[in-house]
């Protein structure tokens, strides 16, 4: 495999989603909302585990909160980028700007891959193990899994983002995607690729069957538990719980399948960009909300922080 750093492309032009002025503002618009609106779940949810005391000390909200954080922080690498391009004809991004973007992308997508199945963990212990649960789920334990989540995924594709990034662009420097996606990148890239594309293929889907497979075998086992359990009200609660991880489970994973729809030419650009528009800007928008909606333990704790807030108020009016 030969590479040479022989770049002559400096910078790229993300061609978007080819529609007309009237559309942008449109698309801008309803984006703006979605991604503060995005935030602001988030951002909520965090708070509701750092200032209540009773959400601080389980594990699944702990893994909860650092979820949200990482949604934080998945949304912010694209969406703010496509909304600036939505709103400026000017689309030019930097080459190295154009490589950070895709790692971050990537990178925190794979650890999102990997707290699904510490989530998935969490509740396996919970329901198949619940007399040692506290020994297995300990807050030592839980801060070791939050750890490992977010290195595994920060390690997982440095080289094979390098090793594209040394192949030679020597243009056109147009890729038609509003993010910099590998896809686009390496039909840029001049031959020889060598074996590039299959190292970045490999390291993608091990990291997605891996965590596809831990997640299917953890909830299949609680599932075949709750099934056994004779307490009606028990099983209902649980089977509650689980079904809403699945939902986030199955828009995750179904949107990475997604991916790997064939389709040729350019049917094959707008389901790119489709899929990759849903799990960048929608998802993460809706997975505060699917996690939180039928938690009464997550509605409590926010109706707590708001009496709190509310006499806080009333004390410094007073003032």
């Amino acid at each position: 495999m030969a590479l040479t750093n022989g770049t002559t492309v400096q910078e790229f032009i993300l061609l978007g989603f080819g529609i007309g002025k009237q559309e942008r503002l449109l698309i801008l618009a309803f984006f703006t909302i979605l991604y503060l609106l995005t935030l602001a779940e988030n951002i909520t949810i965090i708070a509701l585990v750092l200032l209540d005391a009773n959400l601080g000390k389980l594990p699944m909200y702990i893994l909860l909160s650092n979820f949200s954080w990482l949604e934080i922080c998945y949304v912010t690498t694209t969406v703010p980028r496509m909304l600036s391009d939505l709103a400026s004809p000017h689309r030019t991004i930097s080459f190295n700007a154009c490589f950070l973007q895709f790692y971050t992308f990537f990178s925190l997508g794979t650890t999102e891959s990997f707290f699904l199945s510490a989530m998935a963990f969490d509740r396996y212990s919970a329901i198949c193990h619940p007399l040692r649960y506290p020994q297995i789920m300990s807050q030592r334990s839980c801060y070791g899994l939050v750890v490992a989540c977010w290195l595994l995924g920060c390690l997982w594709y440095p080289v094979p983002v390098i090793l594209i990034s040394k192949l030679s662009f020597c243009g056109p420097n147009r890729i038609d995607h509003f993010v910099c996606d590998p896809g686009p990148l390496l039909s840029l890239a001049c031959p020889p690729l060598g074996n590039v594309p299959f190292i970045f293929q490999t390291t993608m889907s091990v990291g997605v069957l891996i965590n596809a497979f831990f997640v299917l075998l953890s909830y299949g086992i609680v599932i075949l538990t709750l099934m056994k359990t004779s307490n009606r009200g028990s099983r209902r609660k649980a089977f509650s719980t689980i079904s809403v991880h699945l939902v986030v489970v199955t828009l995750f994973y179904g949107s990475v399948e997604g991916m790997y729809l064939t389709a040729d030419g350019e049917s094959q650009s707008v389901v790119s960009k489709a899929v990759t528009l849903f799990y960048t800007a929608i998802t993460p928008f809706l997975n505060p909300l699917i996690y939180s909606l039928r938690n009464d333990q997550v509605k409590e704790a926010l109706g707590r922080l708001l009496r709190r807030m509310e006499k806080w108020l009333k004390r410094m009016e007073t003032l």
